[in-house]
Protein backbone atom coordinates (compact mmCIF):
# COMPACT_ATOMS: atom_id res chain seq x y z
CA UNK A 1 0.00 0.00 0.00
CA UNK A 2 1.41 3.68 -0.80
CA UNK A 3 2.48 5.97 1.86
CA UNK A 4 2.00 9.62 2.00
CA UNK A 5 3.26 13.02 3.65
CA UNK A 6 -0.24 13.94 4.61
CA UNK A 7 -3.57 12.27 4.83
CA UNK A 8 -6.78 13.69 5.44
CA UNK A 9 -9.99 12.12 6.77
CA UNK A 10 -12.85 13.09 5.74
CA UNK A 11 -13.46 15.22 2.33
CA UNK A 12 -16.02 18.00 3.88
CA UNK A 13 -15.59 21.36 4.47
CA UNK A 14 -12.43 20.85 6.79
CA UNK A 15 -10.65 18.81 4.93
CA UNK A 16 -11.15 20.07 1.90
CA UNK A 17 -10.98 23.58 2.96
CA UNK A 18 -7.21 22.68 4.79
CA UNK A 19 -6.17 21.18 1.52
CA UNK A 20 -7.17 23.95 -0.86
CA UNK A 21 -4.98 26.31 1.96
CA UNK A 22 -2.09 23.92 1.76
CA UNK A 23 -2.10 23.69 -2.36
CA UNK A 24 -2.34 27.68 -2.73
CA UNK A 25 0.59 28.09 -0.41
CA UNK A 26 2.41 25.61 -2.14
CA UNK A 27 2.81 23.81 0.40
CA UNK A 28 2.10 20.44 -1.55
CA UNK A 29 4.88 20.99 -3.86
CA UNK A 30 7.00 18.55 -2.66
CA UNK A 31 4.43 16.75 -0.98
CA UNK A 32 2.25 13.53 -1.27
CA UNK A 33 -1.73 13.85 0.25
CA UNK A 34 -4.26 11.49 0.69
CA UNK A 35 -7.85 12.36 0.93
CA UNK A 36 -10.12 9.75 2.42
CA UNK A 37 -13.72 10.52 1.56
CA UNK A 38 -16.57 7.95 0.76
CA UNK A 39 -18.49 10.03 -1.16
CA UNK A 40 -19.24 8.85 -5.05
CA UNK A 41 -19.74 12.52 -6.19
CA UNK A 42 -19.44 16.34 -4.76
CA UNK A 43 -22.97 18.02 -5.15
CA UNK A 44 -24.27 20.87 -3.35
CA UNK A 45 -26.00 19.69 0.06
CA UNK A 46 -24.95 22.12 2.33
CA UNK A 47 -24.92 25.81 3.16
CA UNK A 48 -22.39 28.02 5.31
CA UNK A 49 -23.81 31.36 6.55
CA UNK A 50 -21.77 33.42 8.75
CA UNK A 51 -20.72 37.17 9.19
CA UNK A 52 -18.22 38.01 7.74
CA UNK A 53 -15.54 39.11 10.44
CA UNK A 54 -12.66 38.17 8.97
CA UNK A 55 -11.55 37.39 4.86
CA UNK A 56 -11.63 34.22 3.69
CA UNK A 57 -10.69 31.92 0.28
CA UNK A 58 -13.97 31.70 -1.21
CA UNK A 59 -15.68 34.82 -1.87
CA UNK A 60 -16.57 33.11 -5.40
CA UNK A 61 -18.99 30.66 -3.65
CA UNK A 62 -21.26 33.56 -1.93
CA UNK A 63 -24.42 32.72 -2.72
CA UNK A 64 -25.49 36.33 -1.38
CA UNK A 65 -24.52 38.77 0.72
CA UNK A 66 -27.17 40.63 3.58
CA UNK A 67 -26.35 43.70 5.42
CA UNK A 68 -30.14 43.59 7.24
CA UNK A 69 -31.54 41.68 9.14
CA UNK A 70 -34.13 41.09 11.89
CA UNK A 71 -34.84 38.65 14.75
CA UNK A 72 -38.63 38.15 16.06
CA UNK A 73 -40.57 37.17 18.94
CA UNK A 74 -44.84 37.13 19.04
CA UNK A 75 -45.62 40.45 18.94
CA UNK A 76 -42.29 42.20 18.63
CA UNK A 77 -39.44 42.54 15.64
CA UNK A 78 -36.01 43.77 16.07
CA UNK A 79 -34.71 45.27 12.34
CA UNK A 80 -30.60 45.35 12.14
CA UNK A 81 -27.93 46.82 10.52
CA UNK A 82 -24.40 44.35 9.61
CA UNK A 83 -22.81 46.65 7.13
CA UNK A 84 -19.53 46.51 8.99
CA UNK A 85 -19.82 42.22 8.86
CA UNK A 86 -22.48 41.51 6.10
CA UNK A 87 -23.85 38.03 6.45
CA UNK A 88 -22.82 35.53 3.71
CA UNK A 89 -24.54 32.21 2.22
CA UNK A 90 -21.74 29.92 0.93
CA UNK A 91 -23.37 27.67 -1.81
CA UNK A 92 -21.15 23.78 -1.21
CA UNK A 93 -21.83 23.04 -4.61
CA UNK A 94 -19.70 25.90 -5.76
CA UNK A 95 -17.41 25.19 -2.90
CA UNK A 96 -16.59 21.81 -4.18
CA UNK A 97 -16.27 22.76 -7.74
CA UNK A 98 -13.72 25.15 -6.83
CA UNK A 99 -11.68 23.16 -4.67
CA UNK A 100 -11.93 20.06 -6.50
CA UNK A 101 -10.90 21.77 -10.05
CA UNK A 102 -7.38 23.60 -7.62
CA UNK A 103 -6.69 20.08 -6.49
CA UNK A 104 -6.69 18.33 -10.03
CA UNK A 105 -4.26 20.66 -10.93
CA UNK A 106 -1.98 18.79 -8.68
CA UNK A 107 -0.28 15.11 -9.11
CA UNK A 108 0.50 14.62 -5.87
CA UNK A 109 -2.96 14.89 -4.16
CA UNK A 110 -5.19 11.83 -4.11
CA UNK A 111 -8.68 10.42 -3.21
CA UNK A 112 -9.76 7.08 -1.53
CA UNK A 113 -12.83 5.76 -0.46
CA UNK A 114 -11.55 4.31 2.40
CA UNK A 115 -8.81 4.15 5.09
CA UNK A 116 -7.75 0.81 4.63
CA UNK A 117 -6.46 1.62 0.94
CA UNK A 118 -3.69 3.06 1.84
CA UNK A 119 -0.62 3.11 4.55
CA UNK A 120 -1.24 5.12 7.79
CA UNK A 121 2.51 4.10 9.43
CA UNK A 122 4.61 7.42 8.31
CA UNK A 123 2.16 10.24 7.76
CA UNK A 124 0.74 12.94 9.39
CA UNK A 125 -3.18 12.72 9.43
CA UNK A 126 -5.47 15.57 9.89
CA UNK A 127 -9.14 14.12 11.23
CA UNK A 128 -12.04 15.57 10.32
CA UNK A 129 -14.66 12.79 11.34
CA UNK A 130 -15.75 13.47 14.99
CA UNK A 131 -15.93 11.05 17.45
CA UNK A 132 -19.08 11.04 19.08
CA UNK A 133 -20.45 9.09 21.86
CA UNK A 134 -24.65 8.37 22.05
CA UNK A 135 -25.61 10.45 24.85
CA UNK A 136 -29.47 11.22 25.21
CA UNK A 137 -28.15 14.27 27.49
CA UNK A 138 -26.33 15.89 24.73
CA UNK A 139 -28.02 18.78 23.25
CA UNK A 140 -27.57 19.54 19.19
CA UNK A 141 -29.03 21.97 16.56
CA UNK A 142 -30.77 19.86 13.97
CA UNK A 143 -32.42 21.41 10.86
CA UNK A 144 -34.02 21.02 7.48
CA UNK A 145 -34.34 23.80 5.15
CA UNK A 146 -35.66 23.96 1.35
CA UNK A 147 -35.05 26.61 -0.86
CA UNK A 148 -38.19 27.87 -3.09
CA UNK A 149 -39.13 29.85 -5.76
CA UNK A 150 -42.14 31.64 -6.54
CA UNK A 151 -43.94 32.45 -9.45
CA UNK A 152 -44.02 36.29 -8.94
CA UNK A 153 -41.76 38.22 -6.65
CA UNK A 154 -42.46 37.79 -3.27
CA UNK A 155 -39.27 38.49 -0.74
CA UNK A 156 -37.10 41.74 -0.08
CA UNK A 157 -33.88 39.95 -0.69
CA UNK A 158 -32.25 42.97 1.25
CA UNK A 159 -32.97 41.18 4.89
CA UNK A 160 -32.87 38.54 5.93
CA UNK A 161 -34.67 36.61 9.23
CA UNK A 162 -32.11 35.27 11.31
CA UNK A 163 -34.65 33.99 13.77
CA UNK A 164 -38.37 33.35 13.66
CA UNK A 165 -39.17 32.32 17.23
CA UNK A 166 -43.30 32.97 16.33
CA UNK A 167 -43.88 29.39 16.06
CA UNK A 168 -44.54 25.95 18.10
CA UNK A 169 -41.99 25.29 21.00
CA UNK A 170 -42.78 21.70 21.99
CA UNK A 171 -40.88 22.34 25.50
CA UNK A 172 -37.63 22.94 23.59
CA UNK A 173 -36.13 26.09 21.51
CA UNK A 174 -37.27 26.23 17.86
CA UNK A 175 -37.10 29.26 15.65
CA UNK A 176 -37.62 29.60 11.77
CA UNK A 177 -34.45 30.80 9.54
CA UNK A 178 -35.26 32.75 5.80
CA UNK A 179 -32.60 33.58 3.71
CA UNK A 180 -34.16 35.51 0.97
CA UNK A 181 -31.80 35.29 -2.34
CA UNK A 182 -33.40 36.92 -4.79
CA UNK A 183 -37.19 38.30 -5.14
CA UNK A 184 -38.47 34.63 -5.78
CA UNK A 185 -35.57 32.08 -4.64
CA UNK A 186 -35.51 31.88 -0.53
CA UNK A 187 -34.29 29.44 1.97
CA UNK A 188 -36.68 28.45 4.43
CA UNK A 189 -35.18 26.47 7.41
CA UNK A 190 -36.64 25.05 10.67
CA UNK A 191 -34.29 24.58 13.60
CA UNK A 192 -34.19 23.01 16.77
CA UNK A 193 -32.36 23.27 20.03
CA UNK A 194 -33.26 20.26 21.53
CA UNK A 195 -31.88 16.51 22.18
CA UNK A 196 -31.66 14.70 18.87
CA UNK A 197 -33.06 11.02 20.15
CA UNK A 198 -36.48 12.80 20.40
CA UNK A 199 -38.12 12.29 16.77
CA UNK A 200 -41.43 14.12 17.91
CA UNK A 201 -39.69 17.29 16.88
CA UNK A 202 -38.41 16.02 13.20
CA UNK A 203 -41.35 16.05 11.25
CA UNK A 204 -39.54 18.83 9.08
CA UNK A 205 -41.40 18.91 6.18
CA UNK A 206 -44.56 19.30 7.79
CA UNK A 207 -43.30 22.12 9.98
CA UNK A 208 -41.52 23.87 6.97
CA UNK A 209 -45.13 23.74 4.75
CA UNK A 210 -46.90 24.83 7.63
CA UNK A 211 -44.40 28.67 8.19
CA UNK A 212 -44.75 29.24 4.69
CA UNK A 213 -48.13 28.61 3.78
CA UNK A 214 -49.49 30.03 7.09
CA UNK A 215 -47.00 32.20 8.71
CA UNK A 216 -45.14 33.83 5.43
CA UNK A 217 -49.35 33.57 3.84
CA UNK A 218 -46.90 31.87 0.48
CA UNK A 219 -49.43 29.09 -1.67
CA UNK A 220 -47.27 29.45 -5.44
CA UNK A 221 -44.14 28.22 -4.52
CA UNK A 222 -42.00 25.23 -5.41
CA UNK A 223 -38.97 23.38 -3.75
CA UNK A 224 -35.84 23.19 -5.69
CA UNK A 225 -33.77 22.30 -3.16
CA UNK A 226 -33.52 20.57 0.48
CA UNK A 227 -31.18 20.42 2.95
CA UNK A 228 -30.94 18.70 6.38
CA UNK A 229 -28.51 18.11 9.29
CA UNK A 230 -27.33 18.26 12.72
CA UNK A 231 -24.47 20.20 14.55
CA UNK A 232 -23.17 19.17 17.83
CA UNK A 233 -23.54 21.60 21.05
CA UNK A 234 -21.07 19.42 22.68
CA UNK A 235 -17.19 18.86 21.88
CA UNK A 236 -16.42 15.71 20.19
CA UNK A 237 -13.91 13.70 21.93
CA UNK A 238 -10.69 14.91 21.25
CA UNK A 239 -7.45 12.99 22.45
CA UNK A 240 -3.50 13.97 21.52
CA UNK A 241 -2.60 11.72 19.75
CA UNK A 242 0.80 11.62 17.97
CA UNK A 243 1.16 13.03 14.77
CA UNK A 244 -1.98 13.30 14.09
CA UNK A 245 -4.58 17.02 14.24
CA UNK A 246 -8.15 17.00 14.64
CA UNK A 247 -10.07 19.47 12.57
CA UNK A 248 -13.63 20.97 11.65
CA UNK A 249 -15.91 20.11 14.26
CA UNK A 250 -13.88 17.14 15.59
CA UNK A 251 -11.63 19.69 16.01
CA UNK A 252 -13.45 21.75 18.71
CA UNK A 253 -13.64 24.51 15.26
CA UNK A 254 -18.26 24.69 15.85
CA UNK A 255 -19.24 27.64 18.19
CA UNK A 256 -21.45 25.87 20.75
CA UNK A 257 -24.05 28.85 21.48
CA UNK A 258 -24.31 29.54 17.30
CA UNK A 259 -23.30 26.28 15.72
CA UNK A 260 -20.77 28.13 13.80
CA UNK A 261 -18.00 26.39 12.03
CA UNK A 262 -16.96 27.85 8.60
CA UNK A 263 -15.23 30.97 9.34
CA UNK A 264 -13.70 28.82 12.33
CA UNK A 265 -12.21 26.07 10.03
CA UNK A 266 -10.73 28.65 7.72
CA UNK A 267 -8.99 30.35 9.96
CA UNK A 268 -7.56 26.94 11.72
CA UNK A 269 -6.78 25.58 8.11
CA UNK A 270 -4.50 28.69 8.06
CA UNK A 271 -2.76 28.49 11.16
CA UNK A 272 -1.85 24.76 9.97
CA UNK A 273 -0.32 26.12 6.77
CA UNK A 274 1.70 28.56 8.56
CA UNK A 275 2.85 25.89 10.70
CA UNK A 276 3.16 23.15 8.54
CA UNK A 277 7.07 22.63 8.47
CA UNK A 278 7.17 22.02 11.75
CA UNK A 279 3.57 20.10 12.48
CA UNK A 280 4.26 17.44 14.74
CA UNK A 281 5.78 19.94 17.52
CA UNK A 282 3.18 22.90 17.17
CA UNK A 283 0.84 24.12 19.65
CA UNK A 284 -3.16 23.06 19.61
CA UNK A 285 -5.24 25.78 17.79
CA UNK A 286 -8.70 26.63 19.74
CA UNK A 287 -11.14 28.87 19.78
CA UNK A 288 -10.66 31.20 23.02
CA UNK A 289 -11.59 29.02 25.95
CA UNK A 290 -13.24 32.52 27.60
CA UNK A 291 -16.02 31.22 24.63
CA UNK A 292 -15.88 27.69 25.99
CA UNK A 293 -16.96 29.13 29.30
CA UNK A 294 -19.92 31.53 28.22
CA UNK A 295 -21.20 28.76 25.94
CA UNK A 296 -21.57 26.39 28.93
CA UNK A 297 -23.31 28.98 31.15
CA UNK A 298 -25.36 29.72 28.18
CA UNK A 299 -26.72 26.23 27.39
CA UNK A 300 -27.27 25.29 30.87
CA UNK A 301 -29.56 27.84 30.71
CA UNK A 302 -31.21 26.22 27.24
CA UNK A 303 -31.30 23.22 28.77
CA UNK A 304 -33.12 24.00 32.11
CA UNK A 305 -35.33 27.15 30.92
CA UNK A 306 -36.08 26.35 26.99
CA UNK A 307 -38.93 28.35 27.67
CA UNK A 308 -36.95 31.67 28.48
CA UNK A 309 -34.63 31.20 25.50
CA UNK A 310 -36.63 33.81 22.88
CA UNK A 311 -36.61 36.48 24.98
CA UNK A 312 -32.94 36.06 25.34
CA UNK A 313 -32.08 35.40 21.94
CA UNK A 314 -34.08 38.57 21.49
CA UNK A 315 -32.60 40.77 24.43
CA UNK A 316 -29.45 39.51 23.36
CA UNK A 317 -29.71 42.01 20.00
CA UNK A 318 -30.74 45.28 21.84
CA UNK A 319 -27.24 45.14 22.02
CA UNK A 320 -25.15 47.12 19.40
CA UNK A 321 -25.53 44.62 16.35
CA UNK A 322 -21.54 45.21 15.75
CA UNK A 323 -21.37 44.13 19.14
CA UNK A 324 -23.46 41.26 19.03
CA UNK A 325 -22.32 39.84 15.76
CA UNK A 326 -18.00 40.01 16.80
CA UNK A 327 -19.70 38.24 20.39
CA UNK A 328 -20.95 35.24 18.34
CA UNK A 329 -18.26 35.31 15.55
CA UNK A 330 -15.29 34.95 18.56
CA UNK A 331 -14.09 38.17 17.96
CA UNK A 332 -15.51 40.46 20.91
CA UNK A 333 -13.49 41.75 23.73
CA UNK A 334 -14.30 42.10 27.25
CA UNK A 335 -16.20 45.30 27.76
CA UNK A 336 -18.17 43.98 24.55
CA UNK A 337 -19.18 40.94 25.99
CA UNK A 338 -20.48 42.31 29.54
CA UNK A 339 -22.55 44.55 27.62
CA UNK A 340 -23.94 41.67 26.06
CA UNK A 341 -24.15 39.91 29.82
CA UNK A 342 -25.10 43.09 31.22
CA UNK A 343 -28.65 41.62 28.81
CA UNK A 344 -29.40 38.49 30.42
CA UNK A 345 -31.75 37.55 32.87
CA UNK A 346 -28.79 37.85 35.71
CA UNK A 347 -30.48 35.34 38.52
CA UNK A 348 -30.70 32.52 35.69
CA UNK A 349 -27.39 32.97 34.40
CA UNK A 350 -26.00 33.28 38.14
CA UNK A 351 -27.96 29.78 38.95
CA UNK A 352 -25.91 28.35 35.90
CA UNK A 353 -23.10 29.00 37.45
CA UNK A 354 -22.96 26.81 40.08
CA UNK A 355 -25.29 23.92 38.55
Amino acid sequence: MREFDYVIIGGGCAGLSLAYELEIHEKLKDKSLAIIEPRDEYKRDKTWSFWKVTSHNFDDCVKKNWKNFSINIPNKTNYLECKNFPYQSIDSGLFYEKINNKLKENKNIFFFKDISEINLKNCFIFNSVPSIKEDHRNLWQHFCGVEIETQDNFFDDEIFNLMDFDCDQRESVHFFYTLPYSKNTALVETTWLSKVNDNSKKDYDKQIKDYIENHLNLKNYKIIYREEGAIPLFYPINKNEKNKINIGTAGGMTRLSTGYTFLNIQEHSKYIRENIENISNVKKYKIDPKYQFLDEIFLRVLERHPEKMPDIFFKMFKASPKTVIKFLSNKSNFFEELSIIFRMPKLTFIKALFY
